[in-house]
């Protein structure tokens, strides 16, 4: 496949790279092409934005959590039918899983996609500086390719002619274009509220306000000429095998409090037999009727917690579900959501399902950032403790337990090991989102786990 790729990456965290890789998805789109947007590292939230401006399911790439073949294969399986692939950084451009490589950055991204790196930089209060810095991130990797340049929050036409010049005949490379120092152009605040704005249309005026001045800025052509446009054959290694029929039916919390997952997570699930059931818990849908399988992912389930505390009938078909035996798996919003309780920042105190002996408390400070190495424990059905998976943590609550029990993961991050989540028979749930491509054979594990449910049921009837 061949198709028009650049990685917009940033010099730091703040500079402005998703406000550049945003305006440059609508811009283009504004153009007729057809934009596939990507996010490196384990973000779900600059994907909702992604996806709302292109109209595509956007993706992400994390060179840590899978591997550089499954990688490579995620993005060709996202980019087709498109016409240009833009894919946001993380951090800066080298910052990943630790100093010392480029594991889990943005660099690594752009070099097993064969992806060029437009450069942003914050140029505010400089002028031949920004040479300076340009140059330093072209003499770091030899591997990157650095083939342009963005300069953001310029006082003016003319501080962008100076940063121009400086750049272009310092560094041999174009600089594209600029944006001003203009509050407009801000990226709304990332509030919890951000998927149902978007899909209110709230942010639209925003999408094209970035989309005009991107394209009255920038040199979209010139862009387009020096993007990656080599040919890549994909790997197959996760969906190498041949796509089976639907076995089993699964269920999937989907909604504004549930909707942290990766498309390639849900994707598996169909390609090893499931049929997808989605259900909103928050609207009052019930776990639908004939299902093998309940699948409860993250998101914001603290936000709603108020709306969610009185859908008993909910509360009931999910409680019912699990004690029937039913193979679920809850992440991060969907742990939270099984628990006894959930107390917000403010105090109040909502009772959720009650499976989990113990309530969440919301805090005001991050509880818990980072990669994670995970295994299993005894009779988990999902991963062994001889099998390994990698996923990630990132959330503002902690959990208090009411009582004893058996965990679910034992998981390694920057700060150490420690026994995670919750264990009971088919019930497997932590506060750890891990990534199906790390390990496919969860997906196989947990469809098969459903499909003994299933014909248990029938041995019943």
């Amino acid at each position: 496949m061949s198709i028009n790729r650049i990685v917009v990456a940033g010099t730091g965290s703040g500079v402005g790279k998703t406000t550049v890789a945003i305006g440059l998805m609508a811009a283009y789109k504004a153009q007729g092409y057809t934009v596939q947007g990507f996010k490196c590292g384990p973000d779900y939230i600059d994907p909702t934005y992604q996806t709302a401006v292109t109209g595509r399911k956007s993706r992400n790439l994390d060179s840590w959590m899978c591997s550089s073949l499954a990688v490579k294969e995620i993005f060709l399986r996202g980019c087709q039918g498109a016409d240009v692939a833009i894919i946001e950084g993380v951090m800066g451009l080298f910052d990943g899983k630790d100093p010392l490589s480029d594991t889990g950055s943005a660099a690594e991204i752009a070099m097993i996609t064969n992806s060029p790196v437009l450069l942003v930089v914050d140029c505010g209060g400089m002028a031949r500086s920004a040479a300076a810095i340009v140059k330093g991130f072209q003499t770091l990797s030899p591997s990157v390719s650095i083939c342009g340049v963005v300069a953001n929050r310029v006082g003016s036409a003319g501080h962008y002619e100076l940063i121009r010049k400086a750049v272009e005949s310092e560094c041999g490379i174009p600089v594209i274009g600029y944006l001003s120092k203009d509050d407009r152009l801000r990226m709304p605040e990332r509030h919890l509220g951000l998927v149902p704005s978007i899909e209110r249309g709230e942010l639209t005026p925003f999408f094209d306000l970035l989309s005009e001045t991107i394209q009255k800025n920038f040199d979209l052509d010139r862009l387009y000429q020096i993007m990656g446009t080599e040919t890549m054959e994909s790997p197959h290694i996760l969906f190498g095998t041949l796509k089976q029929e639907s076995q089993v039916r699964m269920a999937v919390a989907l909604d504004e409090a549930f909707h942290f997952y990766y498309p390639e997570n849900l994707e598996l699930l169909e390609h090893y037999g499931a049929e997808l059931v989605f259900f909103s818990p928050l609207k009052g849908e019930q776990v639908p009727p004939d299902v093998h399988g309940l699948y409860i992912g993250g998101g914001f389930p603290e936000e709603f917690a108020a709306a969610l505390s009185v859908q008993n009938d909910v509360l009931l078909s999910v409680r019912e579900a699990i004690q029937s035996g039913m193979p679920t798996v809850a992440e991060c919003g969907g742990f939270m959501f099984l628990s006894e309780s959930i107390e917000t920042v403010g105090g109040e105190e909502y009772p959720m399902v009650g499976m989990i002996p113990g309530r969440v408390k919301m805090r005001t400070k991050l509880a818990a950032l980072g990669y994670r190495d995970v295994t299993g424990m005894d009779k988990n059905y999902l991963i062994g403790p001889n099998d390994r998976a990698r996923g990630h943590e990132f959330h503002y609550s902690t959990f208090e337990s009411s009582q004893e029990f058996t965990s679910a993961y034992t998981t390694t991050g920057s700060r150490g090991t420690k026994q995670e989540g919750f264990l009971l028979n088919n019930l497997v749930a932590g506060y750890t989102h891990i990534h199906f491509g790390s390990a496919p054979e969860l997906v196989q594990r947990w469809v098969e786990q459903c499909m003994v449910f299933k014909n248990r049921d029938f041995q019943r009837i």
